[in-house]
């Protein structure tokens, strides 16, 4: 059933669009109207004021980097920016509006074209309205959830690394299991009791695993010997500290910094089920809003949730800077530890040592490296740890 308020959400969006002169590094992407109220993408897409803002304020190194690995032009990485800016904005009002015909959302091309899913034909109208593509389907997001909650629920006692990864797949409407042994991956879904009409098992030489040995990016040592990455830097009231993969260290492991000087004391910590953990550093270490780039800083502005298709980028101290766009959300992943729930999987590579470090989307910061496959020389598949989660875990505020 419709609701009145995602509608009226949109309006107020396109109520608050900014003119083009807030942001001359969009001309020929985008005209103004010609009151001077609103501003418009080649497609007629309008764009909200923090939209524009977004695009405006990237940093160069990560102009650079979408760049390269888009192989886009900086106009192209620029709306890019500004259209996936204002699907985070436009598709969780749809998703409300929407209720139990709602399927998924995600962003599509150089450009990041927005479609919203739904299993009634008759929203269709609705979703356009807001400059999004519609599509419709045959599952809700409530069925597909039900279907992965239930081989979450079988990993716990009877997980297998033939069958590593699971989620949702809003671009096809199914549940996805990437297995290199295809027919034990079916085995695990059917003892599971997951409606198998929802699953699609698909071949995957994908093997999964933390990325040990190793300001966010940053190097830090644990315990004086292996190496991983910050986060991003917290607050806990006055306590001063960062985020991190929970495979790095368990609570009480020691840590010194990227100049191997004392650093801090991991406070808390969650692996396998979860893959974050938090350490609180010494008075000789302040938290800073920065992410570290191949050519400076990029600076934190929140933690809003980027959309599935969108265009992201992590900082590591193995690899540095490298980006790709987000696959899908609420992943599982099977390591030869155990099982993760929650996570996100991406296309952009990482190599050990990268772990815990950045992943952020514009200026808003979206996770800490988990895992993943393949390499920065010939590709790969990595996980993230949502940054929500972990603050909300542990009480913490992210440093901005």
């Amino acid at each position: 059933m419709r609701h009145s308020r995602g509608i009226a959400t949109g309006a107020a969006i396109a109520a608050t669009a900014l003119a083009l002169t807030a942001l001359p590094s969009l001309a020929g992407a985008v005209t103004s109207s010609p009151t001077g109220t609103s501003a418009k993408t080649a497609a007629g897409t309008t764009l909200t004021a923090d939209a524009l803002r977004a695009a405006e304020e990237m940093p160069a190194g990560a102009l650079k980097a979408m760049q390269r690995d888009f192989g886009i032009t900086a106009e192209q990485a620029r709306e890019r920016v500004a259209n996936e800016y204002r699907a985070g904005e436009i598709a969780p009002a749809l998703a409300e509006d929407l209720a139990d015909s709602f399927a998924g959302a995600w962003t599509t091309g150089d450009t990041s074209t927005l479609t919203v899913a739904t299993t009634d034909a008759s929203e269709a109208s609705a979703i356009t309205a807001q400059g999004a593509r519609a599509k419709v389907v045959e599952h809700g997001m409530d069925e597909l959830k039900a279907a992965k909650a239930a081989l979450d629920r079988a990993a716990e006692k009877n997980a297998t690394t033939a069958a590593p990864v699971w989620y949702v797949d809003v671009k096809t409407n199914s549940v996805v299991v990437r297995a290199s042994d295809t027919a034990e991956a079916r085995a695990f879904a059917e003892a599971a009791g997951a409606d198998t009409d929802l699953v699609r098992v698909v071949k995957s030489d994908e093997q999964p695993r933390p990325l040990y040995d190793l300001r966010g990016g940053d190097a830090y040592y644990i315990n004086g010997s292996g190496r991983c990455s910050v986060g991003f830097p917290v607050t806990k009231g006055s306590q001063q500290g960062f985020v991190t993969a929970g495979h790095c260290g368990t609570r009480g492991s020691s840590t010194t910094g990227y100049n191997r000087a004392a650093q801090g004391t991991f406070q808390g910590s969650s692996f396998p089920g979860n893959d974050y953990a938090w350490v609180a550093a010494n008075s000789n270490w302040t938290a800073t809003p920065y992410v570290k780039t191949s050519s400076g800083n990029v600076q934190v502005a929140g933690s809003t949730q980027a959309t599935v298709g969108a265009s992201i980028c992590r900082s590591g101290s193995t690899t540095g800077w490298h980006c790709g766009t987000i696959q899908q959300h609420n992943t599982s992943v099977t390591y030869p530890e155990g099982t993760i729930t929650g996570v996100t999987r991406t296309t952009v590579c990482a190599e050990p040592g990268d772990s815990g470090g950045s992943y952020i989307s514009g200026s808003q910061a979206q996770g800490v490296t988990s895992g993943g496959s393949g390499n920065c020389r010939t590709g790969g598949t990595t996980y993230y740890q949502p940054v929500n989660e972990i603050l909300s875990a542990y009480g913490l505020t992210l440093k901005r």
